[in-house]
């Protein structure tokens, strides 16, 4: 069974933690080639090639590789006064919002180790989100034609995102993730058309919201884990000293 090395990196700004994904997800490649080439032995194919990480970010907007410039609301000024970063990044999709009460998770697997497939990883990714929400009493749902988790609509609701996914691979090594709205405050999606959505009848919502009160996100963060390692199939390893 794949071992996954698991880290709450805690309230971390957006630049910081795609610094240490990016080296995070640079070494295991590194490895990874190095296994294949022969320059490492494979005796030294040990476990802790996988990790999922978990942190919250201050506000921040950030555009995948897809997006368009033009739903973003703020202009550079209005970022700035309102205390708002923006990064372009390298995953897939539009622009979504980071902020905190929400649990941002950027798990870095091997692929080949799982599965080569990344409609089926982005799935599972949601799956994860799903069985932690039927834990809240919350029936979570997939949406066709678009990525992340949905609640379904009511009479007196829309169509409601809770989580939203975009992922980066490179020699199916993953980057980048998901982002579940526990606490998070829902204004800040107002400045921004989410993922590129202007569908009237779709909104964003949070476990807080749908719930009637804040809820404890170390509790969700804990479910959430435990249902990673249940969909993905494997188990949670102890840190290693080099990725302190």
């Amino acid at each position: 069974m794949e071992q996954v090395i698991f880290k709450d990196l805690g309230r971390m700004s957006y630049q910081e933690a795609w610094d240490f994904q990016t080296q995070v997800h640079s070494e295991i490649v590194e490895r990874k080639l190095a296994l294949r080439n022969g320059s490492l032995p494979l005796s030294e194919n040990t476990a802790g090639l996988h990790y999922l990480l978990f942190c919250e970010h201050p506000p921040v907007y950030t555009l995948g590789k897809s997006g368009s410039l033009s739903n973003l609301l703020l202009d550079e000024i209005s970022l700035q006064k309102a205390g708002f970063e923006f990064f372009k990044i390298n995953r897939g999709g539009d622009i979504t919002y980071h902020g905190p009460g929400q649990i941002v998770g950027y798990p870095i697997f091997d692929l080949d180790c799982f599965f080569t497939d990344v409609h089926r990883y982005v799935r599972t990714l949601e799956e994860a989100v799903i069985l932690t929400l039927a834990n809240y009493g919350l029936k979570g749902m997939r949406v066709e034609k678009y990525t992340g988790v949905w609640l379904e609509a009511t009479e007196a609701k829309p169509l409601r995102k809770i989580c939203a996914i975009g992922v980066h691979l490179s020699r199916w090594v993953t980057m980048h993730g998901f982002a579940f709205n526990i606490n998070t405050n829902l204004d800040h999606f107002k400045h921004i058309i989410p993922c590129g959505i202007v569908d009237e009848d779709k909104a964003v919502t949070s476990l807080e919201l749908e719930l009637g009160e804040e809820q404890d996100i170390e509790a969700v963060k804990q479910s959430l884990k435990q249902h990673f390692a249940q969909v993905f199939g494997f188990e949670f390893a102890m840190p290693v000293n080099t990725m302190e």
